[in-house]
C-alpha cells in the first residue's frame, strides 16, 4: 500500500525553495528499494530505469514527476492526524500523495517487464513562486531524450490536457518617506493603492477564460508615517497566449502609471512564467483513459497549472493526472481518502503498462 510511505513523506516539511530534506528522504526510500538515484543542479531526485526487454522502435523515456514542495511555512506543524475514512495534515495531498504512490510504484515493479525506459522523478519548485523551476530543468536537460512526460499530481480521475500560461509580477513601490504631519510627500502605499484599483478594472475577456489576482500585499511601518516602501504580487492567467500577452502588457503599463501618478518609483520583476497552451495528448491521453478504465473510471480533462506545463515549448507528449481522493488543498485542514491510493497505484500502474506496449 502507498500509505507505508505516505506518513513519513508528509510529516518532512518541503516548503518551497527549501526541498533539501524532503529530497533526501526520498532519494533514500528510493536507495532502499534498490535504485540509484541522482541529485541534479537544482535539488531534483531521478532514477532512470532500463528496460528489462528492450525492443527496437520502442518509446522513448517516460518520465513520471511529482513534486515535492508544498505551500506551507518551515514551521507549519506537519503532523499528520489519522482516522478510518479521511486522514488530515497540511500537504498531505498535494503533494505528499502523489510521491507515495509513485514510490509505492517504484517498490512494486518489475523491470524485467518493461520494454521502453522508465523515469521517475521528485522534483523541486511547483508551488508559488517556485515557477515550475524543477520541472522546466528537467525538460531543458532531458526533453531530446525523451518519449513523454506525466506529471503526478492532483485528484484521482483528473487529467490536465490545457496548460493555463501564468504570467508573475512583484512591484516594489518607494518613495521618501516621512511624518504623517510633516511636508506631504507621496506615499508608496498610495501608489500600491492606485496600482491595484487600476489591475482590477482592466477588461479581461470570460472566453478564454482569463484572470487576475493580486495576492499578497506588504508595506508601511507605522500609523503616522507616510509608507517609503510597499510591495505587491500579481498573478495573471490565461488559456489563451494572446490574451496573456495583451493583459501582461496592460498590467505592467498599469503599474508604472500608478507609480507615476503618485510621485514614486517602482522596481518591477517578472518571478513568475508558466508556458501554456494545449499540451500534446494524442498519443498519452487515450493510454490514460484506458488504465482508467481499469480501475473503474473515466478522466476528466481539465485545465491547470502542473509541471506538465513545462513540456509545452517542446512539443512533447504531456500530461498531468491525479492518484488520490481528497480536498482542501493548500489548507492546513487538507485531507485525503486513505482508501483510494491504492486506486491510484494500481491506475498508475496501467498507464506505464500501457506505454510500454
Amino acid at each position: 500500500m502507498p500509505l507505508q510511505f505516505l506518513q513519513q513523506i508528509a510529516q518532512t516539511p518541503a516548503p518551497t525553495f527549501q526541498e533539501d530534506r524532503r529530497a533526501r528522504l526520498m532519494a533514500q526510500l528510493w536507495r532502499e528499494l534498490g535504485y540509484a538515484p541522482e541529485h541534479d543542479e537544482v535539488g531534483n531526485v531521478l532514477v532512470r530505469i532500463a528496460p528489462g526487454r528492450p525492443q527496437a522502435g520502442a518509446r522513448g523515456p517516460l518520465l513520471l514527476a511529482s513534486h515535492l514542495d508544498t505551500v506551507f511555512g518551515p514551521h507549519t506543524d506537519v503532523q499528520v492526524r489519522t482516522g478510518p475514512g479521511r486522514w488530515f495534515g497540511p500537504g498531505l495531498g498535494d503533494n505528499s500523495s502523489s510521491l507515495a504512490v509513485l514510490t509505492a510504484l517504484l517498490r512494486d515493479l518489475d523491470p524485467a517487464t518493461l520494454s521502453a525506459p522508465l523515469w521517475v522523478a521528485a522534483n523541486v519548485g511547483e508551488e508559488g513562486l517556485g515557477d515550475l523551476r524543477g520541472a522546466k530543468h528537467l525538460l531543458a536537460r532531458h526533453a531530446h531524450e525523451l518519449g513523454a512526460f506525466v506529471a503526478v499530481d492532483g485528484y484521482l480521475g483528473s487529467a490536465v490536457t490545457q496548460a493555463v500560461g501564468v504570467r508573475r509580477y512583484q512591484a516594489h513601490f518607494s518613495g521618501p518617506g516621512g511624518h504623517s504631519w510633516g511636508e506631504a510627500v507621496p506615499s508608496a502605499v498610495h501608489a500600491l493603492g492606485v496600482a491595484t484599483a487600476a489591475l482590477y478594472a482592466l477588461p479581461r475577456p470570460s472566453h478564454p477564460r482569463t484572470t487576475l489576482n493580486v495576492g499578497v500585499v506588504s508595506g508601511g511601518s507605522t500609523v503616522n508615517s507616510i509608507a517609503a516602501a510597499a510591495s505587491l504580487l500579481l498573478d495573471l492567467r490565461s488559456l489563451g497566449g494572446t490574451e496573456l500577452e495583451a493583459l501582461d502588457r496592460q498590467a505592467v503599463d498599469a503599474l508604472y502609471t500608478a507609480a507615476q501618478q503618485v510621485g514614486v518609483t517602482l522596481e518591477l520583476e517578472r518571478v513568475g512564467d508558466r508556458p501554456g497552451g494545449p499540451l500534446n495528448t494524442a498519443e498519452l491521453l487515450p493510454l490514460a483513459q484506458s488504465a482508467a478504465r481499469t480501475v473503474g473510471l473515466e478522466l476528466r480533462p481539465a485545465a491547470s497549472s502542473t509541471d506538465a506545463n513545462a513540456a509545452a515549448p517542446y512539443g512533447l507528449p504531456a500530461l498531468a493526472v491525479g492518484v488520490y481522493r481528497g480536498g482542501h488543498a493548500h489548507r492546513e485542514d487538507e485531507w485525503v481518502d486513505p482508501r483510494s491510493h491504492a486506486q491510484g497505484l494500481t491506475f498508475l500502474q496501467a498507464l506505464v503498462a500501457n506505454y510500454q506496449r
